[in-house]
């Protein structure tokens, strides 16, 4: 079994490799004028795929056939893990590369991997900006440039311009990538989405560098040559001025609210102009044409797969069955769970709450385990922003409302997870930030308790401002009825509160239950493809991409391609990108739509298979998949776990001396919360003082 997965493994490696061949030598006179026209000559004079034949084999089948093939990858993966959760602390793997190479500056903290992969995309940038740079220029003269009634500067100008338009559609071909939160191509790379925003983050603004300076360049260049009239031009078969400024101005947009101070005060401004990525895709797609488009395809099209099936799973109202409220302003909400469902460590859930934004989702971390607690998902959510100051003064109001509207994205995290491979963790957290380090350690109760196997030491080191926030450590431990004993698990918790000098009495800020009455209709959250969910999105993918070759085919053959052969200036250029665009929306919604509602159906007849097993539910009683032991929500945890916690008052963590003293041959050090706190803790594993030290940061850039 190995071999065949080292042989998938080095399928895929062969073609991303050679995709990635396809941009090194794109901009070469060779490939412009031996290869492209003869690719061409081939597939686009073809009555089937017209125009653009060698758009889809080249730039959109190979990333298609990559995240198929690694659907069916992950899933047998995934089934191998489960079986054998113990083999990933033999995991053998280069930990050296994952190590911070930089952490101030404006990229944030990034890994040895990152860098060089930053490094090579760089220099794919220069290489290509430099070949066509010197391919454009080497064809200009002042005679080419007077039949075209400019000056041999001007035409140098518009050379110039085009060649950064084709840098910002190399960045443009990576850039919806990263935000595809269930797509195959992050996990096979063992990224997790939330931590791949930031290339998000990094792509977006390079994008719209290179494309401001690319339309800025033109229109300098019609004012100078008084074309300034060409600003209006939309052509029937070429590029459209017009498309490409319209775009231009929907990423500018969007471009000034990413500030982060715009960002902070006004994210509700900052999340609404996001909507307008899809003028700026459509406008941008009109702008260039279908056929020049697929080289940007791949990562959209998979990004609509993606977007599409989180649009069916928020349609849902999930059942939310209780809440605790702490009396440190934070919230856990409890929910009901498909034991089907399960997920790893530090996923995430994105969060809708109608009552209070029909159109704002907000990711929180998943405390529960899907092992520990296969009937429920608990998250943890701290009062700060204008949207969790609300939530929380609507749960904490003295008049508690029965039922709370609540839909859901998710869960995502990790494909694996590599704790099990460390002697020691040092995991330290900041305030709310322990949330994510509460799953983990529940997931190792869970191996040490269920699978025997041996876990590292773990120290725990937290940090708040006041003693009331002390109350989240009382989440570490399942509520009840799980194996949940800690006293197999090496555990040390060391508890800074800073802001007091000892600890405060206050019975009136005590953590409160509230239980609400789920609607019938309020479902358990489930996976929306169900438990065999990476299968069905290779299905997707490769159905859709199918279905959309043969309608597209036939409307070319039987509509476009006459039209282009009887009639002068041939098919509009505009009509055929817009039902390319109207073909490959209908194909995935079709598709998606169709293992959406399968896959409920066998949601549904599992439900009555379990009511049938339990029997009829009695009036008044949970319904099925509520937490079973959910009375005992206010139950104290076990001693074990107060016997490891050391608090300590009116003092900051000492974490050189901390993480310096930790003598495992293998340590690996986690950090979540502030970025000031997650920088030092950065440097301090990067110093090489201590070569033991493994460092991965948790950061929630969503």
């Amino acid at each position: 079994m190995n071999m065949i997965w080292a042989g998938i493994r080095l399928l895929l490696m062969i073609v991303l490799l050679g995709y990635a061949m396809v941009w090194i030598v794109m901009p070469t006179k060779t490939f412009k004028g031996t290869w492209l026209p003869n690719l061409r000559k081939k597939l686009n004079s073809s009555t089937y795929f017209g125009k653009q034949g060698t758009g889809f084999l080249v730039y959109l089948f190979p990333i298609l056939f990559v995240a198929v093939v690694g659907c069916v990858y992950l899933h047998f993966r995934k089934r191998s893990d489960d079986r054998k959760l113990e083999s990933n602390g033999k995991k053998k793997r280069l930990v050296t590369l994952k190590k911070p190479m930089l952490v101030k500056g404006p990229l944030g903290i990034v890994s040895g991997t990152e860098l060089a992969f930053l490094i090579m995309f760089v220099a794919l940038l220069i290489w290509s900006l430099s070949v066509y740079l010197l391919n454009g220029f080497s064809t200009i003269t002042p005679q080419s440039a007077a039949k075209k009634g400019l000056k041999e500067w001007q035409a140098k100008l518009a050379s110039a311009s085009l060649s950064l338009g084709l840098l910002g559609n190399i960045c443009l071909t990576l850039l919806f990538l990263p935000v595809a939160r269930g797509s195959s191509l992050l996990p096979l790379f063992d990224l997790p989405s939330e931590a791949s925003i930031k290339y998000h983050i990094w792509l977006g603004h390079t994008v719209l560098v290179f494309l401001t300076a690319h339309g800025l360049g033109y229109i300098t260049l019609w004012a100078v040559s008084n074309q300034i009239s060409a600003m209006l031009e939309w052509a029937r078969d070429d590029i459209s001025n017009v498309a490409g400024e319209l775009s231009l101005l929907s990423g500018l947009v969007m471009w000034a609210t990413t500030y982060p101070g715009i960002r902070r005060k006004m994210f509700e401004l900052f999340l609404y102009t996001h909507y307008l990525y899809i003028l700026f895709m459509v406008f941008f797609i009109f702008h260039v044409g279908i056929s020049f488009a697929c080289l940007m395809l791949p990562g959209f099209y998979l990004f609509l797969v993606d977007r599409f099936l989180r649009f069916l799973q928020s349609r849902h109202r999930v059942r939310l069955v209780s809440a605790r409220i702490l009396p440190c302003d934070t919230v856990e909400l409890n929910f009901s769970k498909n034991p089907r469902l399960s997920y790893n460590p530090t996923s995430i859930l994105f969060i809708n709450v109608p009552s209070i934004s029909g159109l704002q989702w907000h990711p929180f971390t998943i405390t529960s385990n899907s092992n520990l607690e296969p009937e429920k998902l608990s998250v943890l959510i701290k009062s700060g922003g204008s949207w969790t100051r609300k939530l929380h003064q609507m749960l904490s109001s003295p008049s508690s409302i029965d039922r709370l509207e609540v839909s859901v994205e998710g869960p995502y995290g990790p494909a694996s997870t590599h704790f099990l491979r460390h002697d020691q963790l040092v995991m330290v957290s900041g305030g709310s930030g322990i949330a994510p380090f509460i799953s983990i350690i529940r997931e190792l109760i869970f191996a040490s308790t269920t699978y025997k196997c041996k876990t590292p030491e773990v120290i725990l080191v937290c940090a708040f401002k006041k003693s009331s926030e002390l109350t989240m450590l009382d989440l570490l431990l399942p509520i009840s009825g799980s194996p949940s004993d800690i006293s197999k698990l090496q555990l040390k918790i060391e508890a800074f509160v800073t802001r007091e000098k000892g600890p405060t009495t206050d019975s009136s800020k005590t953590p409160r239950a509230i239980w609400f009455n789920p609607h019938a209709t309020d479902a358990p959250i489930s996976a929306i493809l169900g438990p065999n969910s990476w299968l069905w999105l290779g299905a997707i993918i490769s159905s859709s991409f199918i279905i959309f070759l043969i309608i597209i085919g036939l409307i070319t053959g039987y509509y476009i391609y006459p039209i282009d052969q009887n009639t002068e200036g041939g098919f509009p250029l505009a009509f055929r990108s817009f039902l390319n665009m109207l073909v490959i929306c209908i194909c995935i919604a079709m598709t998606a739509s169709a293992a959406v509602l399968w896959n409920k159906k066998q949601n549904a007849r599992y439900v009555k298979q379990i009511q049938n097993v339990e029997g009829p539910t009695p009036a008044g009683s949970p319904q099925p998949w509520v937490y079973r032991a959910d009375r005992e929500l206010e139950s104290v945890p076990h001693q074990s776990l107060f016997q490891a916690i050391n608090v300590h008052y009116g003092e900051r963590p000492d974490l050189k001396k901390i993480l310096f003293e930790c003598k495992g041959s293998s340590v690996g050090v986690l950090a979540s919360g502030p970025k000031m706190m997650r920088h030092g803790i950065a440097n301090i594993c990067s110093s090489g003082l201590a070569d033991n030290l493994h460092f991965e940061s948790i950061s929630f850039t969503w």
